[in-house]
């Protein structure tokens, strides 16, 4: 997993979740994080979609379970 990627995730999601950056590890889940709900699953989606420049599709809104599976699915969508 691409480093510069995972901490800028895990930045745009402190932002959106409201949680102190280094509280969110790549584990880190709706499950484990009070705030995480379906509304700001969708924000996360968005905010993602702004600050990288793409689309993405409902399957791969699904794919995002936790933060390391989002890094991986941006690292994926940026080709890098």
């Amino acid at each position: 997993m691409n480093a510069q990627i995972f901490e800028k995730v895990r930045g745009i999601a402190a932002d959106v979740l409201q949680v102190a950056p280094a509280s969110l590890t790549a584990e880190s889940s709706p499950q484990t994080i009070e705030t995480w709900d379906s509304v700001m699953h969708l924000n996360l989606v968005l905010a993602l979609e702004e600050q990288f420049g793409f689309q993405l599709e409902p399957e791969e809104m699904e794919e995002m379970k936790n933060i390391g599976a989002i890094a991986a699915l941006v690292e994926r969508k940026n080709g890098a």
